[in-house]
């Protein structure tokens, strides 16, 4: 089954250079457009993509509202790839907080762009680790996130589940942490998924966050 895309961005030229580079590949579709934030929730419940690319900055509902949106009301949502025409953007950082799941920058090649889309769509791996990093050193309040502390306190990682932690923050995929710490793959997708259960957290990213703001893992 083909990955399918809902584009959400204001600019007609934008979406459609998305559309044009990903229809372009036999495993991608694009289910639909949409020029503002505010129609995603019934675009979502109607096309049921698995991946929305959406546009940080909106006129009328932005791309961090249009995620916490997205996220609180509808059942098993799509994955959310934000794209932004800055990196170093603290807009992008809120919306990684509010549970995207990484994030494309609009002047990306369309190999990085198709990259992207099948990463988020896949979630064994982190989007664009180096940069998660940067945006966390410069907006995650140096590691002194009380709420993220007392959330990793309560989650009580095994040592073990401490390691896979770190490596997934350096952003390597199952298979490369199943090859670091010398185990099965399965066994790596068995820490992943116990780790992001114990921080209560959507995915690979939402738990690198908390693993920043915290303090457990240093983003420099």
């Amino acid at each position: 089954m083909p990955v399918r895309v809902l584009l959400v961005d204001d600019e007609p030229l934008v979406r459609a250079g998305l559309r044009a580079v990903l229809e372009a590949q036999p495993d991608i579709e694009v289910a639909g457009e949409a020029a503002d934030g505010a129609a995603v929730i019934p675009l979502v419940r109607q096309l049921r993509p698995d991946v929305v690319a959406m546009d940080v900055r909106m006129p009328l509902l932005d791309g961090i509202e249009a995620t916490r949106a997205l996220l609180r009301t509808v059942p098993d949502p799509p994955r959310i790839l934000v794209v932004t025409t800055f990196e170093n953007d603290e807009y992008v950082y809120e919306a990684l907080r509010a549970g995207a799941d990484g994030f494309l920058l609009k002047r990306a090649r369309p190999a990085e762009i198709v990259h992207a889309v099948r990463l988020i769509a896949e979630g064994e791996s982190l989007l664009f680790p180096a940069s998660v990093r940067q945006l966390a050193a410069e907006y995650g309040n140096g590691g002194g996130n009380r709420a993220a502390r007392a959330g990793l306190e309560r989650a009580r990682l095994t040592e073990r589940e401490g390691e896979v932690l770190r490596l997934m923050a350096r952003g390597l995929s199952n298979a490369e942490i199943a090859a670091r710490l010398v185990v099965g793959t399965e066994t790596v997708k068995s820490h992943v998924s116990s780790v992001l259960a114990k921080l209560g957290a959507r995915d690979r990213t939402q738990a690198v966050i908390t693993a920043y703001e915290s303090g457990f893992v240093a983003p420099g």
